[in-house]
């Protein structure tokens, strides 16, 4: 499956228990940045994918750009400034 996202939005990937997740969505809810959101622990193989971006370790949220790069734990201020790149 394609995750790269459509220019101006991103693609984050999360778990239900995620506080930063939590937070980093009700914050580009608040801007209005699109995202679509990827729960690791139920779409199978992305828990993979986030291992080999993050050097082995599952750890979100992760988040892919439409230029194919990625972040992890990005603020809000790197998710605007990488969207506006």
């Amino acid at each position: 499956m394609e995750y790269t996202p459509d220019a101006g939005n991103i693609t984050m990937f999360s778990t239900t228990w995620c506080g930063y997740c939590r937070r980093l969505k009700s914050q580009l809810d608040a801007k209005g940045i699109g995202y679509q959101e990827i729960n690791i622990e139920e779409v199978e193989g992305t828990a993979a994918l986030v291992e080999s971006i993050n050097g082995g370790n599952q750890t979100v949220p992760t988040v892919l750009f439409p230029d194919g790069s990625s972040a992890t734990n990005p603020s809000l201020a790197e998710v605007q400034s990488r969207l506006a790149a």
